[in-house]
């Protein structure tokens, strides 16, 4: 990039000293030079000042507005430096430094037509001039580019379009439309930080850039902020009435908001079965909304859990972890379920991975619970072999054995098969021992409380509880037949 200061000929001095005052001119003179031994060592902030100050003494010569123009090529501030090098062939139509500055801010900035544009007047003026051969280069890659991140973002192939911008920057760095055009592409891809970091910067800039408070909005969306998210797509437009972005937007952020409020009123008046219908109405709206989406599904978990609907419950708890894995909510939602479900190791492992977001004392004592019932449900299930449940009464427990011990004695299934037999001698002996130890205090609060009973084993004689509890009962004895 040729950014040297540029040298005033005898003629254009000769101009100055007939024009401007000779204490003006060689006051300017001074400041022109002493920016260009600053300029030199590359302090181009102090060289700034004194070309500043050398137009201010000569605001009519184009060679100081080239010079101010290169100072703020290297600061980076390439729209100033395409003022000043449009104001220099203002001054002067034949400057052709002036061209050559236009067309590599506007090359910078990714105005290609304007490129082009400089690009032709300088070759007008000198048609054999090799001084923007690259930027042609440029230009003719750039629209390549454009082309190409057209169908990849028609396709949604959002990271194609993403490695093209970056392409499309190396030549334009402050190409604003690039910037956000990759920008958005980043939030459609769910890197919203990198997106939004990118808006803001431009906002602070250039706060009418509707561009920027688009992406700014979607940005907003994603993160679940929809309200906001309303407030910027409606500044958009505001800005820009026929950006149409932010029209298709604002009608899904409408849409999902009033989805996903519609569910949270019905859930408060104890509608669950109408509040579930809202929220998968509401999931239907953007697949790509993971922030918003992991919660309606932690939502609607909990609406099937109200509605005594387990595995759904299950179901949506894993949609939600999918998306957002410490989601606490959504972990002890699904460790509940599996224990409700008799699912013990499952719930275990779930309040495992709570713990591991959240060490709380609730927690530590969720989970110490859920290895207890993972631990009981290793064992016989007495309750379940006699057929009562944890709360049945002596009264009941007595009727359950005398039930279940007549149904499985041996001397009832003399005339069975081999395999039968052994089979009834099983359930036979299983039934005692589930007696023996929930018709014993003692025995059953061990048991309840997840400690093994010792003389339930394959010592047990099940025949003589048969016999002590049919022929002993209040102290007498009676008799029956199978």
């Amino acid at each position: 990039m040729d950014n040297s200061p540029i040298v005033i000929t005898d003629d254009e001095e000769a101009q100055m000293d007939e024009i401007l005052p000779k204490d003006n001119l060689s006051l300017a003179e001074k400041k022109k030079d002493q920016g260009n031994e600053f300029y030199k060592v590359k302090n181009y902030t102090a060289a700034l000042k004194l070309y500043s100050d050398a137009i201010a003494l000569c605001p009519d010569l184009p060679a100081f507005f080239g010079n101010r123009a290169a100072c703020y090529m290297m600061l980076g501030d390439y729209k100033q430096a395409l003022r000043d090098a449009r104001q220099s062939i203002d001054l002067d139509s034949s400057f052709e430094k002036g061209f050559i500055r236009i067309a590599k801010c506007c090359l910078m900035l990714g105005d290609l037509v304007g490129t082009e544009q400089a690009i032709k007047a300088l070759y007008n003026l000198d048609q054999r001039s090799t001084a923007l051969n690259a930027e042609v280069q440029s230009v003719r890659q750039l629209r390549e580019i454009e082309a190409k991140s057209v169908v990849s973002y028609e396709k949604k192939d959002y990271r194609t379009t993403v490695y093209q911008m970056d392409s499309a920057l190396k030549m334009a760095p402050a190409c604003q439309r690039y910037r956000l055009l990759k920008a958005e592409c980043l939030a459609l891809l769910g890197r919203v930080e990198e997106a939004n970091d990118i808006a803001v910067s431009v906002m602070k800039t250039d706060s009418t850039a509707a561009d920027a408070v688009f992406v700014r909005g979607l940005c907003l969306y994603y993160l679940d902020n929809l309200d906001k998210c309303l407030i910027h797509f409606q500044q958009t437009l505001s800005l820009d009435p026929d950006h149409q972005k932010a029209k298709m937007w604002r009608l899904k952020s409408r849409n999902l908001k009033t989805c996903k409020d519609n569910g949270n009123a019905l859930f408060k008046e104890g509608k669950f079965r109408d509040a579930l219908n809202a929220y998968t109405e509401a999931l239907q709206i953007d697949e790509n909304n993971k922030e918003v989406n992991s919660k309606i599904f932690y939502n609607r978990a909990l609406m099937s859990y109200k509605l005594d609907q387990k595995k759904d419950t299950v179901r949506d708890c894993n949609a939600a972890l999918n998306i957002k894995g410490d989601y606490l909510k959504a972990i002890l939602l699904r460790a509940k379920c599996h224990t409700e479900l008799e699912e013990f190791d499952e719930a275990v492992r779930d309040y495992e991975q709570a713990l591991k977001v959240e060490k709380t004392q609730e927690i530590k004592g969720l989970l110490r619970d859920a290895k207890l019932a993972l631990k009981k449900s290793k064992r016989k299930d007495y309750y379940k072999i006699l057929g009562v449940n944890k709360n049945a009464t002596d009264d009941e427990i007595k009727k359950a054995y005398r039930k279940r011990a007549l149904i499985h004695h041996p001397d009832r299934h003399a005339n069975s098969t081999d395999d039968e037999k052994k089979e009834q001698e099983k359930k036979f002996k299983e039934v005692g021992q589930a007696y023996s130890v929930l018709s014993d205090p003692q025995k059953k609060a061990r048991y309840d409380n997840g400690h093994d009973i010792e003389d339930s084993g394959a010592d047990f004689d099940p025949s003589e509880a048969f016999q002590r509890f049919f022929f002993t009962t209040n102290g007498g004895s009676f008799n029956f037949t199978f």
